[in-house]
């Protein structure tokens, strides 16, 4: 049964320029601790935090971020600080979402372009920043951005942040189909690696994880009305926190 409590805390224009090719993915090397990935955090910084002091990343374990860190929630320059951080104390994977896509043609795109993603949460993204122009955003938050991945696997799972062509290999996938195809639910096919695939981007609005067997979405709607899902890949358990500080925890179930 969920359980809730408080936590006390100390595609927009095809013609938008070049796009800064993150390195491919990344398969995992021997890992000793927890595999933990987290949905979609949208500039939510108090339910990332709530979610970390309660789960207490450690230095053994793997956090797989699976992207869309900016735009739409209030607080994307303080949600990278914190991922910057975090990647000191513990084994951070950030994949690259496709708000951070947008982000990144901003930078080289024309003024129509920078207008329509101001529309799409760049809005609050720059007001976090208590930015005018992108050029105002720090060197360290683009490198950031910059050096993202598009997938990442183990020896079980693979993670991706919109969805995977079923019969391609990860290192052969598109960036468009990792970062911008949906989660199909109920209708998504297996994958031909047999692997498991955790995805976030598809906005579950109930503020569940959708499990389909062979795949997961955990863009839970943080933004929204619903919570940042942090999931357990081994067991299948998932805590989630949103930005009253509320912390819950749950086990998936097939849908």
């Amino acid at each position: 049964m969920t359980k809730v409590r408080r936590v006390p805390l100390g595609t927009l224009v095809a013609d938008a320029g070049p796009i800064r090719v993150p390195r491919e993915g990344r398969k995992s090397e021997t890992l000793m601790g927890r595999i933990l990935a987290i949905g979609d955090i949208h500039g939510c910084l108090t339910a990332l935090q709530t979610l970390d002091q309660s789960l207490v990343f450690g230095r053994d374990d793997v956090v797989i971020a699976l992207g869309d860190y900016v735009n739409r929630g209030p607080d994307s320059k303080g949600a990278i600080d914190y991922l910057i951080e975090l990647k000191t104390r513990t084994k951070l994977i950030a994949l690259r979402g496709n708000h951070e896509v947008m982000l990144l043609s901003g930078r080289t795109a024309h003024d129509d372009y920078f207008e329509s993603w101001l529309e799409v949460g760049g809005r609050e993204t720059m007001a976090s920043y208590q930015a005018e122009s992108l050029d105002q955003i720090p060197d360290r938050h683009w490198q950031f951005i910059e050096t993202t991945l598009l997938w990442y696997e183990t020896d079980t799972h693979f993670f991706v942040h919109g969805n995977v062509g079923r019969d391609l290999p990860l290192p052969e996938q598109t960036e468009d189909i990792l970062c911008w195809d949906k989660f199909l639910g109920r209708r998504q096919p297996p994958h031909c690696s047999g692997k498991t695939m955790v995805c976030g981007h598809t906005a579950q609005h109930s503020g569940k994880p959708f499990d389909v067997g062979h795949a997961v979405c955990i863009d839970t709607w943080v933004y929204g009305k619903g919570w940042l899902t942090c999931l357990e890949v081994a067991s299948g358990h998932y805590w989630q926190a949103n930005q009253a500080g509320d912390l819950r925890d749950d086990q998936l179930s097939r849908a």
